[in-house]
């Protein structure tokens, strides 16, 4: 029997505008806070704000989007995000004060929550049910593929460059997802008289989708681990005298992650969540043990290819099975309910430089 077709023209132009709209954020995100030292003389501590403001945009976007993508129109809602996103980028050329920059940062951050949350929404409806652990796994590759080439190209422009030729190629980024969004074709939701009623007010179901909330509490929980290692891998690999080797600790986990999510979506659709989620949990408890008793470089690497291949397994299947679980017209709120749960666990860490963000998650903030 054949596999429906899962690498048609919507498919990779929504993995497309998933990847350079991921680029426009990544680009920019190293870099931010020195941006708004160097050119608005900040504390340590605002610059940081100047940074992680951004997700508190995106989390409050996500609330509401969930919503909003079948009301409006899944496609209207992704140009929604997407010309925002262009605008915001563009925005950092006329910044010119600190409270300028933190207003363009939070309202970025909303603009890539609304785009993200869209573009997941649709993906779950371009893909087979049949391959759909397969096909948002290689969807989510372009989130990965973004993570690891934005961060470095950043750093390098802002070597080699200035901070105009970074904001020059974020915008380029977001225009390339613009423009190629064009050409996408979108299936419109009909929803019935019933369900637009039970759409109208404010009620938790309204904004929340309560069959997600079981997985998406699993990988906030897991999110919230491995938050810890991108706040403290850096001071932790100085402490044990290990930075050579923890300078390749995510390039190991990149190429775990590249490789491994293929197969782990095939697993997915063929064998159940089950069989991948509860190894992978596994996998990535022994990849932080690992990690917590480096003495040695291949024992920190070790760990990394461990907890790309553990995380990248409870990633790309909580989100398959967010999406799995939940009825058709409401695949868009159970894709942001799902997001903002993870959104939760990556800020939790993120947090402890941030006054804001210590305000609102305090239990995350205390000394160094």
């Amino acid at each position: 029997m054949n596999k429906p077709k899962l690498w048609t023209k919507d498919f990779l132009i929504i993995t497309f505008v998933n990847l350079f709209f991921a680029l426009n954020f990544y680009l920019l995100m190293v870099v931010i806070s020195v941006f708004a030292t160097d050119k608005f003389d900040s504390s340590p501590s605002i610059a940081g704000l100047a940074a992680s403001i951004f997700v508190i945009g995106s989390l409050i976007a996500r609330l509401f989007t969930g919503r909003w993508i079948e009301q409006i129109g899944r496609k209207k809602t992704l140009y929604l995000g997407l010309i925002s996103g262009l605008a915001m980028t563009l925005l950092y050329f006329m910044a010119n004060s600190i409270i300028s920059l933190l207003v363009i940062r939070f309202l970025h951050g909303a603009a890539f929550g609304i785009t993200t949350t869209t573009a997941a929404t649709i993906i779950a409806d371009i893909v087979p049910k049949e391959r759909r652990g397969e096909g948002i796994g290689y969807f989510a590759l372009s989130a990965t593929m973004a993570t690891a080439v934005g961060p470095f190209l950043g750093m390098f422009i802002s070597r080699h460059g200035s901070f105009t030729m970074i904001f020059v190629s974020s915008a380029i980024a977001a225009a390339i997802s613009l423009g190629i969004t064009l050409f996408l074709s979108v299936h419109k939701i009909k929803l019935t008289t019933e369900q637009l009623e039970g759409m109208k007010g404010f009620k938790l179901s309204n904004f929340f989708e309560s069959r997600v909330i079981p997985i998406s509490v699993v990988c906030l929980v897991i999110y919230f681990c491995y938050s810890s290692v991108l706040s403290f891998l850096s001071m932790y690999s100085r402490v044990i005298h290990l930075e050579a080797a923890a300078s390749f600790f995510f390039v190991v986990y990149a190429v775990v992650v590249f490789f491994s999510r293929p197969l782990i979506g095939r697993l997915f659709d063929s064998k159940g969540e089950n069989l991948i989620m509860y190894p992978a949990i596994l996998i990535l408890m022994i990849g932080m043990v690992f990690l917590s008793q480096a003495n040695y470089g291949y024992i920190l690497l070790l760990a990394g290819a461990l907890i790309g291949l553990g995380f990248g397994g409870v990633q790309s299947v909580g989100q398959a099975l967010s999406i799995k679980v939940a009825p058709p017209h409401r695949i868009g709120l159970a894709t942001s309910t799902f997001f903002m749960f993870v959104d939760i666990g990556v800020v939790f860490f993120a947090s402890r430089n941030s006054p804001l963000l210590q305000n609102i998650f305090p239990s995350a903030g205390g000394e160094n």
